[in-house]
């Protein structure tokens, strides 16, 4: 991509010019248009959610880990969840997996309330101090195991797992406000799809397809029964 002479004034830092190059290359191309969203992207600083030693992989097309054997989003992927749920600034969020925070910042930005539940006590630990550090305080973290959802605080408009799934989460879908959006990567390793559940109704729900990826598996994620003869 060629930027103009304009483009390229706006970079006083190499940070600043791989952020843009990440929007640019990545998230545009991966189909990720909205303004809001592009914006958010470029506004917090996704180098901040990082650990030092890995600041120059901060804006690369990859997941980086991020200790625990957990690892932190590809921000491609990143944009396609904040794209596919919409987020109003009336909604109440539930993130499940809140690893290094990032996604849960930006859900915050753009939110009323999120609740993040991660189940390694230290993971929560640094995405705290990284969300407090840039003044976000509409997060409230929990140390848990939300495979299932966590009705402690529901119900939700939004709930996003950052983990595949083997299965459609039927129980966290229930935890929806009518009007809620769930986004899961459900499947099985090497066929995941990213899914879309809308809680039209009291008792109806839409589920939609968005594309084909694969994550990591969600630790504790309820499996398919395994029937033996």
């Amino acid at each position: 991509m060629t930027h103009t002479v304009n483009q390229l004034e706006r970079f006083k830092t190499p940070l600043e010019a791989a952020r843009f190059n990440m929007i640019e290359q990545q998230i545009r191309t991966w189909e990720v248009l909205d303004p809001e969203v592009l914006a958010l992207l470029d506004k917090v600083p996704r180098e901040q959610f990082v650990a030092e030693s890995q600041v120059g992989l901060a804006f690369a097309d990859v997941e980086l880990p991020i200790g625990e054997g957990q690892t932190m989003l590809s921000p491609k992927l990143e944009g396609r969840i904040l794209q596919a749920v919409a987020v109003k600034n009336t909604d109440k969020i539930l993130v499940v997996g809140t690893g290094s925070g990032y996604l849960t910042a930006l859900l915050a930005m753009q939110a009323k309330e999120v609740h993040g539940v991660e189940i390694y006590p230290e993971l929560s630990n640094i995405a705290q101090y990284r969300l407090q550090a840039q003044n976000i305080h509409n997060v409230t973290l929990h140390v848990d195991d939300a495979a299932a959802g966590y009705a402690a605080s529901a119900p939700y408009d939004v709930i996003v797992f950052t983990g595949s799934l083997p299965l459609r989460p039927v129980a966290a879908e229930k935890m929806l406000n009518v009007g809620g959006r769930l986004f899961a990567v459900v499947g099985d390793y090497p066929i995941m799809q990213a899914t879309i559940t809308e809680r039209v109704a009291e008792d109806a729900y839409r589920h939609e397809v968005i594309f084909e990826t694969c994550l990591p598996p969600l630790e504790n994620a309820p499996q398919v029964n395994q029937f033996k003869f």
